[in-house]
């Protein structure tokens, strides 16, 4: 019986951390509009960092882990506008959180955005 040549490869070297990374910083920035995206991106950032140093190890993950840093960043400043942004709408809206209608209510914010 003879099992050379039975098309079975060793496995390749793989660097998880990058993808993880990768994974965890596209799913942050698709979902960063809604805060979750800023945590995953944090932990999708300080994988890919240290996927990096495992990749200049090893050499394999280098494209994986450049892409998971990029994407947890955009995910990270994606958040952080959001929630500048939703901070500077609550306070200049804040005299509209009781309206008697959804009418009403965009018409205060109006007034209050517009100054008119």
């Amino acid at each position: 019986m003879n099992t050379q040549g039975t098309g079975t490869r060793p496995p390749a070297d793989r660097n998880g951390l990058a993808v993880a990374s990768m994974v965890l910083g596209i799913i942050g920035w698709v979902t960063s509009i809604v805060f979750v995206g800023g945590l995953l991106g944090v932990i999708g950032a300080v994988l890919g960092i240290a996927a990096l140093w495992k990749a200049q190890r090893t050499g394999t993950g280098r494209g994986m882990s450049v892409t998971g840093l990029v994407t947890s960043s955009l995910a990270i400043a994606v958040s952080v506008l959001v929630a500048v942004f939703m901070t500077w709408y609550a306070n200049e809206t804040q005299q509209c959180y009781d309206p008697g209608s959804f009418r009403q209510y965009r018409q205060c914010v109006h007034q209050q955005l517009t100054g008119h």
